[in-house]
């Protein structure tokens, strides 16, 4: 059977007509969006305007038919009729033992966010602390190649009555991707309601247990995905990443004013300047400005956030990335800057925490 995804189910889903007006249930917006999947395992919410509504149990068989028929016939599936008047409760924020948890966003794609994200994450796991990274880079999931694990596994466990995903695990990070859930080799074409749906199950249904530190690498760029992840957790704080050149330091203002807008309201804990300046392995004295010179430096100035570190551009951190040995876990210049990177993120998570109410501190000290 081939890898169940959420838009596999919908697709199915529209060859099951409304009785009486011939449109389809995706259509009507009968199908909620609460798709689970496990292995071959299918459940999901059927809404009716009513609770009497005569065609229910038969639009419920029509359904799990649909699935049978138009994927496969091994699907276990688990259609839930409600009607739409009956309000869920909203549920408890989850990821209740994680004490930080912090965003890795850009403006624009290309300036190596998942690469810091991946490296902060080893660094701060170096440093002894527990750490946990979420890769929500809905259309470009790298995590699983730059830790080496693109062939894992997922599976499932029972915790506390519930089935749970259990994380990867190497150089001390814990980590689930959207690209374990999906091929490596083919592109993501998700609708958005689809990868929100996605990342909520990976954070809700991840076993992440006790962190110190939980990293999102985020998609590039704004949208309802960040809106999701904001809306879904408290997070602590987002880090900026950027380069030198004009281009990225515009989209990075975007960014910066998407999180601290009323919609969002997250703190900015910094601006990282990656690609600062490219340093030859050879002579690593020397400094080549090639994206220009210290232009993160002057926007976390001119807006009044920290500059948290600027990463040079060594042919290492791509080598080391693309082999899944992040360079976090050796002892050259550029690993250097990564650990000076995570010594910033705990100062400024610190300092962060120190301004909330006494009964909402998380002081970490290491």
């Amino acid at each position: 059977m081939e890898t169940l995804y959420p838009n596999l189910i919908l697709d199915a889903l529209r060859n099951v007509r409304y009785p009486g007006n011939g449109k389809n249930i995706v259509e009507l917006g009968m199908v909620a969006d609460d798709i689970r999947i496990d292995g071959n395992k299918v459940s999901f919410t059927l809404e009716f305007e009513r609770p009497t509504d005569p065609f229910m149990k038969s639009l419920v068989k029509a359904a799990e038919a649909s699935l049978h028929t138009y994927i496969s016939p091994e699907i276990v599936a688990t259609v839930t009729p409600a009607a739409k008047h009956q309000a869920a409760q909203p549920a408890e924020k989850p990821l209740a033992g994680v004490k930080n948890i912090i965003g890795i966003s850009s403006g624009k794609g290309g300036v190596g966010k998942s690469t810091v994200a991946c490296n902060l994450a080893v660094a701060l796991a170096r440093e002894g602390y527990k750490v946990g990274l979420l890769d929500a880079d809905i259309f470009g999931p790298s995590m699983p190649k730059m830790f080496g694990v693109e062939d894992e596994k997922l599976y499932m466990h029972h915790v506390d009555g519930r089935e749970k995903i259990i994380p990867a695990h190497k150089y001390g990070v814990k980590l689930l991707s959207i690209g374990f859930l999906v091929d490596k080799d083919s592109a993501v074409l998700w609708r958005g309601g689809m990868a929100s749906n996605a990342l909520k199950q990976l954070i809700s249904d991840g076993d992440w247990g006790d962190l110190d530190y939980f990293l999102i690498d985020m998609p590039p760029g704004t949208s309802d995905i960040h809106l999701t992840l904001v809306q879904t957790l408290d997070i602590t704080g987002t880090v900026i990443v950027t380069t030198p050149q004009d281009v990225a330091l515009a989209d990075a203002r975007k960014g910066i004013s998407m999180f601290t807008g009323k919609q969002v309201n997250v703190p900015i804990l910094g601006l990282v300047e990656n690609m600062a300046w490219f340093t030859p392995e050879e002579h690593p004295d020397e400094r080549y400005y090639i994206f220009g010179k210290e232009g993160g430096v002057r926007l976390a100035d001119e807006l009044g956030v920290r500059m948290l570190a600027q990463i040079p551009l060594v042919a290492s951190i791509r080598e080391d990335a693309d082999a899944g040995t992040p360079i976090a876990l050796k002892d050259t210049v550029a690993s250097h800057a990564f650990l000076h990177l995570s010594h910033e993120v705990i100062d400024a998570v610190n300092e962060r925490n120190d301004t909330l109410p006494p009964t909402q501190h998380v002081r970490l000290s290491h």
